[in-house]
Parts: C-alpha cells; structure tokens; sequence
C-alpha cells in the first residue's frame, strides 16, 4: 500500500461506537481525518485528544447526514478547504427494533436516507476523485442483518441488504482503478446502537456482543487489505455462511423470526 504521510480519512458518525475506534485506527497509523457527527462537543473532544497524542491534523464537522443535501455540504466542505479524501468511511447509521405497524413512517424516511441515500452520494461523489487519482479505499458499515430478512427490523435489515450489494458491485466496477471498495457487516455490537434501536427487548441482543474495537480492527484491516465483505467474530461468519446454505426462504424466515422474537 502507498505510503500513509498526508493521507486523510473522512469518517461519518465518528463521535462514538464503531466509528470513534476506526479514527483511533487511522490516527495510530498517521493518518490525518475529517470527523463528522451531529455531537459538535464529543467531536471537539476527539480532535483536541488525537492532534496531541498522535500528532496528525483533525477536521471536525457537525453535520446531520439524514439531510438531503448533507453529503454535498460535506463534499464542499473538504474542497474549500483542499481536503483530499483518500479512506472514505461510511459508518452512520441506524435502526429500529418494532413491527412495521407500530412505527411512524416519518422514522423510516429518516433512516433510510441516512442508511442508503447519504451513503451512496457520498460515496459517488468522493469515489470520482479516487478513480482520477488512481488511489482510494471505501469502508460501508453494513450489518449481518444485510444476509436475510429481518422481522422486527425489516426496513434496517433491507437498508443494510443496500448496503452490501451496492458496496459488492462497486468492488467489481472498481477493478483495475487502484480504488477497493469494503463493506463491513457486523453482528450487534457494544455500542449504542441497541439503545437508539429500543432492541433492548430483543432475544438477539442479549448474551456477549462483539466490542467496538475488534469490530473495527476486522474492518480496517480487510479495508486496508482490498477485501470484498468482512464479517468479524466465528459465530457471526457462521450465520453469514448458513443464510447462502438455507434451502428454503421460508425457513430462512422462520429462523430470522425466532432469532428477533422479544425476549
């Protein structure tokens, strides 16, 4: 891989979670960021700790992604001020435990253009630069709901679906550019993600979750390494594997069902 000095990385919802531990990653290894979330405080705090312990250059910007035209503020932000985005990292994110009957719709706009609108503007619109330049690398978080349809969270498990096709077939359009595309599908995490879900109820959220960091370490090293889709944790790899190996939608369903149940 080239050289990481004056590289940069942009990471989405980097204020906490998944994604405050991959900017630790970049950060570890020289890479100077550009660190966007609607937390204004939690950023600030993040770029005073990481320019003095790492001595890299930190960008803060506030932003709500769930806006339509956040990703084109987001993008003339970085050419005002000659940001060149060589790790784009497409992490925020969210979901919502309950049936589909129960939920305001309004939720639902929200999520999905935050979970599959932004994520696909932005990254046509920094892959662009990538290609021209012959060097880049895409990480989309997606999530082990992406391998199966999900009751209880049906429109965040088919976001993630999203996500993890559009990120796969950009793998293979990007062939022979110098720009690979990731996704990362992880299964629940410690993060706040079960929180902002109200999935404190589900079956599937209960046991030991996965910790923020290994889940990124997972992520960052098969972004760095050019690979296709990365699932951390056997367990989760198993059930990734079984969906493909279901003979039956049905049964696939039923089994998603059992596993989403309340508790």
């Amino acid at each position: 891989m080239t050289t990481t000095k004056q590289k940069t990385a942009l990471i989405t919802g980097a204020s906490s979670g998944i994604g405050y531990e991959l900017a630790k990653l970049f950060a570890q290894d020289g890479i100077n960021l550009v660190l966007v979330a609607r937390r204004k405080s939690l950023l600030e705090e993040i770029e005073k700790d990481f320019e003095q312990r790492y001595k890299i250059i930190v960008h803060c910007v506030e932003l709500d992604l769930a806006l339509l035209d956040s990703p084109a503020q987001l993008y003339q932000f970085c050419q005002k001020n000659n940001l060149q985005v060589d790790y784009l990292v497409n992490n925020a994110g969210y979901g919502d435990y309950g049936k589909l009957v129960t939920v305001d719709p309004a939720l639902y706009q929200n999520m999905l253009t935050l979970n599959v609108l932004t994520i696909t503007t932005l990254t046509s619109l920094f892959v662009r630069d990538m290609v021209q330049r012959r060097f880049g690398y895409i990480l989309n978080i997606g999530s082990l709901a992406a391998f199966q349809p999900v009751p209880q969270m049906a429109v965040y498990g088919a976001s993630k679906t999203y996500v993890m096709h559009f990120t796969e077939a950009l793998h293979a359009e990007l062939r022979g550019t110098g720009v690979k595309a990731t996704v990362l599908n992880p299964g629940v995490t410690e993060t706040g993600f079960v929180e902002r879900a109200n999935m404190g109820g589900a079956a599937y959220a209960q046991g030991t979750l996965l910790k923020a960091s290994r889940v990124a370490l997972a992520g960052y090293r098969g972004m760095m390494a050019g690979k296709l889709n990365v699932v951390p944790g056997f367990f989760n790899k198993l059930l990734s594997i079984s969906t493909g190996l279901t003979p039956s939608r049905r049964v696939l369903l039923a089994i998603s069902s059992f596993v989403m149940r309340g508790k």
